[in-house]
């Protein structure tokens, strides 16, 4: 009777962790965190002093600590609602006008440049790219004179027209596009779309637009705040005060401060009721963000 041996298996070779895992088990150093807390701070501290600062009354704004809540909220909110027959929200809704109106352009003007560049060849598309480059580099308070000098030529100073006009035209819009466009839009969608039959701007909005639509919320976002925090640029163009924007408005009331100290305190309630509408956009659009910039892409 043959008897059989057990042989006894090898033990398995013990595989080495990746390297994502051992560097989770190492100790992070404190000192990113500590930065970006740093720089939080740094960025909400003046928001947090406007909303304290708005709840004090006119003797308190300055004589009181800093960081000392009060009770006069809404007593400062009906002081400026007040002041000129409800003049502060004339120049909100100018802002919203010239903020939404302006973006909105803007955000589609950006889209059909971008989109040409980086997927139509024509002559000089280079030189047209390089241009829109320049354009990005130029801040926009060079322009602002320039801009005016034009725009009085044909007698549209001093309207909405003459803020509006010059929003709508972002090259770092179309930049921001036009990179968008070359890696969330695939050439073969484009070609199955145009052997169906579509034409280009059918293409454009029915096929394009949609797969651009978390950069273009990005471009529109920029642009409105942007526009909403323009100062120089209606502040040149516009000398009648019912069309000013709430940054040229409260620019006023501050400067009727140095004869009046009471209306300190309705540019501090201003800039804080200023800043609730951007606030509020940012919460409801940013489910359209996604970081990845492939999210239309066509999946193998």
């Amino acid at each position: 009777m043959a008897l059989s041996t057990a042989v006894p298996a090898a033990p398995a070779t013990a595989r080495p962790a990746p390297a994502s895992a051992r560097r989770s088990h190492r100790r992070r150093s404190p000192s990113a965190t500590v930065l970006l807390l740093l720089g939080a701070v740094y960025c909400l501290f003046p928001v947090l002093w406007v909303l304290i600062a708005s709840t004090k009354s006119s003797g308190e704004l300055f004589s009181t600590f800093t960081l000392s809540p009060s009770t006069h909220l809404f007593d400062n909110i009906r002081d400026l609602s007040a002041y000129r027959g409800g003049l502060y929200w004339r120049w909100m809704a100018n802002t919203a006008l010239y903020a939404g109106v302006g973006a909105g352009a803007s955000t589609l003007v950006s889209a059909m440049a971008g989109f040409a560049l980086a997927k139509y060849a024509f002559p000089g598309k280079s030189v047209v790219f390089n241009i829109i480059l320049a354009g990005v580099l130029v801040p926009g308070v060079i322009l602002a004179i320039p801009q005016y000098l034009l725009l009085a030529k044909v007698g549209m100073t001093n309207s909405y027209w003459s803020v509006l006009l010059p929003s709508m035209i972002s090259p770092y819009g179309i930049y921001l596009c036009r990179i968008f466009a070359a890696a969330a839009v695939p050439t073969e969608v484009l070609e199955a779309a145009r052997m169906d039959g579509a034409g280009d701007w059918r293409t454009f909005g029915l096929v394009a637009l949609p797969m651009m639509r978390s950069g273009l919320v990005t471009v529109f976002l920029f642009q409105f705040v942007a526009i909403w925090n323009n100062f120089m640029l209606p502040y040149i163009m516009l000398g009648d005060d019912h069309l000013y924007p709430v940054t040229v408005g409260l620019n006023g009331l501050l400067n009727q401060g140095a004869a009046q100290p009471a209306m300190y305190i309705s540019v501090v309630t201003g800039a804080l009721l200023s800043i609730v509408p951007l606030v509020a956009l940012f919460l409801g659009l940013q489910r359209y963000w996604r970081v990845d910039l492939g999210a239309g892409a066509v999946k193998a």
